[in-house]
């Protein structure tokens, strides 16, 4: 689909780890960022895809940035959002949760059962004090805002309350009541249209919609912030989020979900009439916009490695939250007929306002900085989690949605 890059559920240019920054860039080869600049998005794209296997720099070298696996021995809590499968891993490992959501797209249903709810707005900063203050909120993990490109372009000023503004109260909140890490969810939109391919976290940033300069506003409200006050962040920039935890504990079902892979495997079930595609004449191998998709599983881990690497003394910084492999609308498409055996709805449609060409993740960093492994990179298996889900969805209620832009 034409989208963004973070219409699924959805890090500073590195300005605190500069030194780590240039060893990073300096033990991988950079044929794409330098030699193939110039070159169509569609080469780019090929020659990227084909070399990526030799542009892994030596685990060796990077020693000193790992945490290492250790049991979590200081129980924090977190203020945050109810967002797919991140709170079921944050109690699988130990952690005592304190969730603050206004619902407005969120489910009760979605908590693990030790998590305590909090039915408020993260803008609220009385209610949010009070709860810094009763629960010794050590950290918190910020997922809470507004993630569609296109309704974004219909309203900017929404967007800038919820997300920015409503991220400036947060912050100053924590401030005042001593918080000492703070985690964000970010979102590769923030770097428009790229240069090259793969985009790396110290690429130029140059939203195309309010829904990436949102964020990127609220980044360097971040940066400055841990400059000015003993705050440790960390800003995730999501690159596509999809599939559903594997054990089918959580995953999405927001009404209306404008998700790729979501929709497509609505559509292949038969709760949607069809799937809209948005541009099928784009400069890329197939005409169809490219997305690095991340499992949820995956990205859920990465938060959770964020906030052990800043606990370990870790410096504030950005990064990227993709697999650096990228899969064309057409791919998505045929993945989800693998998945479900058969041909399903698909209507072509004219180019949509504010979608990005390309998106995929220059993603070496945060493997050697938080030391993580992603266990679900693989399409047909993020697919397949997907399929899983919506099918526990269909058994409990099966109404056909009307067609959806995807």
């Amino acid at each position: 689909r034409g989208a963004d890059p973070a219409q699924q559920t959805t890090a500073v240019g590195l300005d605190g780890l500069r030194g780590q920054s240039r060893m990073i860039d300096a033990a991988q080869p950079q044929p794409h960022h330098q030699q193939h600049r110039q070159l169509p998005i569609a080469h780019q794209i090929d020659l990227f895809q084909r070399g990526r296997q030799r542009c892994q720099p030596a685990a060796h070298a990077f020693h000193h940035h790992r945490i290492g696996a250790r049991a979590i021995e200081n129980r924090a809590r977190h203020v945050g959002a109810i967002r797919l499968e991140g709170g079921h891993d944050l109690v699988d490992a130990g952690e005592q949760v304190l969730v603050l959501d206004n619902l407005s797209t969120g489910f009760i249903s979605a908590l693990p059962r030790p998590m305590l709810p909090i039915v408020g707005d993260v803008g609220d900063q009385a209610l949010v004090a009070s709860l810094i203050e009763q629960h010794k909120v050590e950290a918190i993990i910020h997922f809470a805002g507004s993630t569609i490109v296109p309704e974004s372009m219909k309203d900017p000023l929404g967007y800038y309350g919820n997300n920015t503004a409503n991220s400036r109260a947060l912050i100053e909140a924590a401030v005042k009541g001593g918080v000492k890490h703070f985690i964000f969810s970010s979102t590769a939109a923030v770097y428009g249209n790229p240069v090259h391919v793969p985009v790396f976290e110290d690429d130029p940033t140059v939203p195309l919609s309010p829904y990436g300069w949102s964020k990127l506003m609220t980044e360097q409200m971040l940066r400055d912030t841990s400059a000015a006050h003993p705050l440790s962040h960390i800003a995730l920039r999501y690159f596509n989020v999809a599939g559903a935890d594997p054990k089918l504990r959580t995953g999405l079902q927001t009404p209306g979900a404008t998700h790729l892979i979501k929709v497509a495997v609505e559509a292949a079930l038969g709760r949607r009439e069809r799937i809209d595609v948005f541009g099928s004449d784009y400069d890329t191998p197939d005409g169809t916009c490219v997305r690095d998709f991340i499992h949820v599983s995956d990205l859920a881990r990465a938060h959770r490695a964020a906030l052990n690497f800043l606990r370990a003394g870790g410096k504030s910084q950005t990064l990227n939250c993709g697999y650096g492999r990228g899969y064309s609308v057409r791919e998505v498409l045929d993945a989800v007929t693998r998945g479900v055996g058969h041909p399903f709805p698909v209507k072509f449609a004219d180019r949509r306002p504010g979608d990005i060409v390309v998106s995929v993740a220059g993603a070496t960093r945060i493997r050697y900085v938080l030391d993580w492994k992603p266990e679900f990179q693989d399409l047909d298996t993020i697919v397949g989690h997907a399929l899983a889900w919506e099918h526990k969805l269909k058994a409990k209620d099966t109404p056909l949605r009307e067609a959806i832009s995807a």
